[in-house]
């Protein structure tokens, strides 16, 4: 049996889908072999990489070592051009290699024209949403008001009602390069839709487009777990095959069933694992803030103001993750100041720092990894949302799961030194601490169930295998 992963080549994105492939190789008892499909310089970075591989067969499917001079927009169009060919070669490629080759393509929901090219192949195919089940369904309004046809046909419409509906401004507010990323480019291929006189934002856009043959797929695959998102999911399942098949994090902070599956194995970014590992031994358990935003939020210099201020009046030790390129943003002496109780570092393995006893409080922006990540290991968020499905995200961590809290911004749309401080006092020692704590061990719990044999995630991998297996 084969399958062919193709993610969007970013950390997220790669991370989420490398770590199913794996599960499935495992479930597959070596009947599997998986190939990712994705760019140069990401086989170039796995080749080269000291991780072991070896259950992956590598396929460049773009070069993208020339795209100076593109922008978001211009890069998404020269992907699909060229990607498209170059699975499609894929494929048939696979389907020749021997006769009754069963084939799945599992493709990145953003790259929604991969189905069209699976589908005249005729091979299985599953669409992988990074994102999670509530900020899609959040989208759905807006999907049949630019897709009327959809409207018009006898479907369930209602939006779950524990899901916020955000408009555009709220979802993109705060998000770096609008400028560059915007919609009204004239050499768009985000057609498909009428989206009527007022354009809407290219990352908006995406999403939509990216909704309009989700029902062709064999199955719609969401990095979430059944319980965590329930009526959501539910609701979801009237529209399309979805599947929830997560947390995707390596087995040995879970289930521990697949030996060598100790970490994602892949990185942009050098993490600085020893000094970080070192700093948080010699603290107590959950003593430790640990600060982090991901790969692609960037704070304002006000904002990083804020927060350096309150890192530094609250009595808590900190560890605060500050990519290279944003640490100009930092006060003038603030690593000096605060050398005694906090640690600044360029990137961190996050995975050994959320699991590590030390940490009681993750700042986070709210990515959906990012926020997953902390529900699995059962550490409180303090969340502080940048844009789109963060929003989203920080919205259940706060009010549907109870598992941390989401500050006030002011009328300057900064979230203060005081608000920050009043926040971790809270989920660390104040009123809400208790139930905060409880309810994050309760997820925790909840998400090793999801993938441990019989849970629900376990089972929808063994429907996904055993209906390849039937082909």
């Amino acid at each position: 049996m084969e399958v062919i992963v193709m993610p969007f080549h970013s950390q997220g994105h790669m991370n989420t889908m490398l770590q199913f492939a794996k599960r499935l190789a495992y479930k597959g008892n070596d009947s599997i072999q998986i190939t990712l499909a994705t760019a140069l310089s990401t086989t170039q970075k796995m080749s080269n990489s000291n991780n072991d591989f070896n259950f992956i067969r590598l396929e460049t499917i773009y070069d993208d070592s020339n795209e100076t001079g593109l922008n978001f927009q211009a890069r998404m169009n020269k992907f699909k051009i060229e990607a498209s060919v170059q699975l499609d070669r894929l494929i048939t490629a696979t389907l020749s290699r021997s006769s009754g080759t069963k084939c799945l393509l599992i493709y990145d929901a953003n790259m929604e024209w991969a189905l069209d090219v699976a589908k005249k192949c005729n091979v299985l195919t599953a669409a992988f949403v990074t994102q999670g089940c509530a900020y899609v369904a959040s989208f759905y309004p807006l999907f049949l008001q630019e897709y009327p046809h959809v409207a018009a046909a006898d479907v369930f419409v209602d939006p779950p009602l524990s899901v916020p509906i955000l408009s555009e401004e709220e979802l993109l507010k705060g998000l770096p390069g609008l400028q560059y990323l915007s919609s009204t480019s004239s050499n768009s291929d985000y057609s498909g839709a009428d989206f009527g006189k007022k354009p809407i934002h290219l990352l908006i856009r995406m999403v939509l487009v990216s909704m309009e043959n989700l029902h062709l797929a064999d199955w719609v695959l969401f990095n979430s777990f059944d319980q965590l998102e329930d009526e959501v999911v539910k609701w979801m399942k009237n529209l399309w095959h979805v599947r929830t098949i997560g947390p995707t994090l390596p087995s040995e902070y879970l289930d521990k069933r697949i030996e060598y599956d100790v970490n994602y194995g892949f990185s942009l970014y050098k993490p600085n694992d020893e000094a970080c590992r070192n700093w948080l031994n010699a603290k107590q358990a959950a003593s430790v803030v640990y600060v982090a935003f991901g790969s692609a939020a960037s704070l304002s210099v006000d904002q990083m103001t804020e927060m350096a201020e309150a890192l530094k009046q609250n009595p808590s030790s900190f560890l605060w993750v500050v990519r290279e390129g944003e640490q100009k943003k930092l006060p003038k002496d603030f690593i000096s100041e605060t050398s005694d109780k906090g640690l600044v570092i360029s990137w961190c393995a996050q995975l050994d720092v959320l699991s590590h006893e030390a940490v009681g409080c993750f700042v986070t922006h709210c990515g959906w990894n990012s926020t997953i990540e902390a529900l699995s290991f059962g550490v409180p968020m303090l969340a502080m949302p940048q844009f789109m499905d963060q929003l989203i995200d920080a919205h259940f961590v706060d009010q549907v799961w109870g598992v941390g809290i989401r500050p006030k911004k002011n009328e300057d749309n900064i979230v203060t030194c005081e608000e920050i401080k009043h926040s971790l006092e809270e989920i660390m020692h104040g009123q809400r601490a208790e139930k905060i704590k409880e309810n994050a061990a309760k997820w925790k719990a909840l998400a090793r169930e999801a993938v441990s044999e019989g849970g629900s995630t376990d089972k929808h991998i063994d429907e996904i295998i055993n209906r390849l297996a039937s082909l």
